[in-house]
């Protein structure tokens, strides 16, 4: 079956290729913020093991899926080899950390008291959608940026590659959607709005996706650069956002343990179908 998608990808434009494949991991999100449907509240132990395997597939896509293929695409040798994939983290972290500066955000378990970005009056529901929406700018932008790379010919990116980060991607967005729609549920909202705002934080992959295969595809010198940029996004998202939610109540083993079978499983899934 898999071949059959990698047939189906390869024989579409990568740019369209990108947008089919983050409207799955988008999808991924809104299954879990779906369960708003079926359960008047998660399990406390059960949401922090998903979040932290939420943070495990996010470090882990990092490197294999775009620190590896950024610095094995780059010439030189040394320190020239690995200067791109360098510099291109570096400012990949320092974007998301100047959009969680600006972007008015609250994260999860969080009083309002506490809430991040410039002042605004903005409801609590809305800052929470933007907290999850911040995680998906640097996943859709990577899933982006391979396809791009598709396109632009490089041999270190493949269909297969990109297709593997989206999967690993789409099961962690399921937790994700999960964590949006039951906190917006707690706080006053229908079943309905609590449904649409939490697949809403996603929409932007696709959006993200686009643009990362679009520059790639027309500045295909700055791959090496994209994919580094697309990690220290991710990583910075989980240093920031993801591990210290998962580690404020009592379930900070299982929320560990949740992180290395993320992990695992990520790493599993790009070098066997990578």
């Amino acid at each position: 079956m898999f071949a059959s998608v990698i047939d189906y990808f390869e024989s579409i434009s990568p740019v369209l290729a990108a947008f089919y494949a983050t409207l799955f991991t988008w999808g991924m999100t809104a299954v879990g913020a779906a369960t708003v449907y079926l359960f008047k509240n998660p399990n406390k132990k059960l949401l922090d093991g998903m979040l932290g395997f939420t943070g495990g597939v996010m470090i882990a896509a990092s490197f294999w899926s775009l620190l590896a293929p950024a610095i094995e695409m780059s010439d030189g040798d040394g320190f020239k080899k690995v200067m791109p994939a360098a510099i291109g983290f570096a400012l990949g972290a320092l974007f998301l950390f100047g959009l969680d500066k600006l972007l008015p955000h609250l994260h999860l378990n969080h009083d309002m008291k506490d809430k991040e970005g410039i002042k605004t009056p903005w409801r609590k529901t809305t800052l929470l959608v933007l907290a999850i929406t911040l995680h998906n700018i640097p996943e859709g932008l990577a899933v982006g940026v391979l396809f791009g790379g598709v396109a632009a010919g490089i041999p270190e990116a493949s269909i297969a590659g990109a297709i593997t980060l989206a999967i690993g991607i789409g099961l962690q967005n399921l937790p994700e959607g999960l964590a949006v729609s039951f906190p917006l549920r707690r706080a006053g909202m229908s079943k309905h709005k609590s449904f649409f705002y939490g697949q809403s934080s996603a929409l932007v992959e696709p959006i993200a996706a686009v643009i990362g295969a679009i520059a790639v595809a027309f500045f295909t010198p700055v791959l090496p650069y994209a994919l580094a940029f697309a990690a220290g996004a991710m990583v910075f998202v989980v240093i920031e956002e993801v591990v210290p939610e998962t580690q404020q109540g009592n379930n900070t083993d299982i929320a560990t343990l949740g992180f290395i079978g993320g992990f695992i499983i990520m790493m599993m899934l790009d070098v066997a179908l990578g």
